[in-house]
């Protein structure tokens, strides 16, 4: 598999560093609040990568961590009157939950920040100790950037940048800061009455760690001072990658991720996720709306992670009607395979182009395309052939991490006349281009326990489930 590589700018083939399992990081949420739809971008993306390569026959170990502790989990745990554990504790678990609707694989080990500060003790300690770090009076500890020649590189950081925050002697101690603030970043927190009871005592004083150490430490813990590759969004690069790199390297030698892997952001509908603007969607939202989370899937996975993604409702609508074609496409193979007959294939037949495509940098919207494709040149296919097509089929599927819908046969008897009324209503009102009003009705309909999911041509109501 070949993927594009944010250090170098090329695409490189993936291979396993020991010949053996394909060792990767994610960075995690930051678990404040529910995770959305642009967060789960990058994590529906890395889950296709993992997906790919395990396809592929490469074993992977796949480290992702949670992000408990930092400025914002500190400050809205105390606004919600919770200790952080318990505050944190609450967001993970919907985190993981919103992650299982999605159909992403858990990672094989999932470190958290609070679980790890002795490991981040330690590897400030020997920042200290090499020249690459110093306290200050209050009690915090400063990763000092020219120490570092290699520190801009994955960036692309200019040298006027860089003499620019090495000549100022700045410091920040702010979790996430821009570009223009490039300074020597935080390493340890000294204790501020800010904090509360979030402290741990160190041999600098009591503090807390800074958010970019965090993962360096988890890193070094679980894949040392090499592995195979490290990903994230691609708002991450700068700070919190390149810092990572600084302190790794120099805390520990090596040379840390072999490649880099960045998601681009998304937009929803073509602007950016605010809000204020009502448009920064949950899984949660969304699912009021009518929508599936595996139609959110198909959704983000339908634009290449290089490219902006915009996500629109009508996009959902899109998948839906997509997946169901999928699904009818898949039924009319099966139909055509002899009761008995053994589904396996060593290749993806017809589906060839759409493996090709994934393999080539990821490109999750041709192998979309090339999976329509497929299913017509199959559908001249029959007996043994068509067995081994569906098998072809099934493995992109799962390469892509796609569950397609069973066939629904709706009992329009079974519906009260008020709902089909207002149904009827909302419907119009979505031919009329009236968002508003058809929002406004979907949402009633929603309170009254039905769910209306829209077609190209009509729509179908379902009971909302529990």
């Amino acid at each position: 598999m070949r993927l594009f590589d944010t250090l170098t700018r090329t695409e490189r083939e993936l291979r396993p560093i020991d010949g053996s399992t394909f060792r990767f990081y994610c960075c995690g949420p930051t678990v404040y609040g529910p995770a959305h739809i642009g967060n789960f971008r990058t994590f529906v993306l890395q889950d296709v990568l993992r997906r790919t390569l395990e396809t592929g026959g490469i074993r992977t170990l796949h480290v992702r961590n949670i992000t408990d502790v930092d400025d914002k989990t500190i400050r809205d745990s105390q606004k919600a009157g919770q200790s952080l554990k318990e505050f944190t504790a609450g967001w993970t678990a919907k985190f993981h939950a919103d992650c299982e609707k999605l159909g992403l694989l858990p990672p094989h080990i999932e470190p958290s920040a609070v679980e790890h500060i002795p490991q981040q003790i330690a590897m400030i300690e020997t920042l200290v100790e090499k020249g690459h770090a110093y306290a200050s009076d209050d009690g915090s500890v400063y990763f000092k950037i020219s120490s570092f020649p290699g520190y801009g590189r994955l960036s692309r950081l200019d040298q006027r940048e860089l003499d620019i925050g090495k000549t100022q002697n700045a410091r920040s101690s702010s979790d996430e800061y821009e570009k223009d603030s490039l300074s020597d970043f935080v390493l340890w927190k000294g204790r501020k009455p800010e904090d509360g009871n979030n402290f741990w005592p160190s041999p600098w004083g009591e503090g807390r760690p800074g958010w970019h150490l965090e993962c360096s430490a988890m890193i070094q813990e679980y894949l040392g001072e090499s592995f195979d590759l490290h990903s994230g969004g691609v708002d991450l690069v700068f700070p919190h990658h390149e810092n990572e790199v600084a302190q790794s390297e120099c805390a520990c030698g090596g040379h840390f991720a072999a490649h880099w892997f960045h998601i681009t952001h998304l937009l929803v509908d073509g602007g950016k996720m605010s809000k204020s603007l009502g448009n920064l969607y949950t899984l949660e939202d969304l699912a009021a709306r009518g929508f599936s989370a595996m139609e959110v899937r198909y959704v983000l996975i339908g634009a290449h992670y290089r490219k902006p993604l915009n996500f629109t409702l009508d996009s959902l609508s899109g998948a839906r009607e997509a997946l169901a074609k999928l699904a009818k496409s898949a039924r009319q193979l099966a139909a055509k395979i002899e009761p008995g007959t053994v589904i396996s294939s060593a290749d993806f037949g017809p589906f060839q182009a759409a493996w090709d495509s994934l393999n080539h940098d990821l490109n999750t919207p041709g192998a979309l395309g090339g999976m329509f494709t497929g299913l017509r040149e199959a559908a001249n296919l029959s007996g043994p052939e068509a067995a081994a097509a569906l098998a072809g089929f099934n493995r992109l599927l799962r390469a892509l991490g796609l569950t397609l819908p069973e066939e629904i046969h709706q009992d329009s008897s079974a519906i009260p006349e008020s709902i089909k009324t207002l149904a009827e209503a909302r419907w119009a009102a979505r031919l009329a281009k009236n968002w508003a009003e058809s929002d406004t009705l979907r949402a009633q309909l929603v309170e009254q326990g039905w769910l209306v999911k829209d077609g190209k041509d009509s729509y179908t109501l379902e009971p909302v489930a529990g």
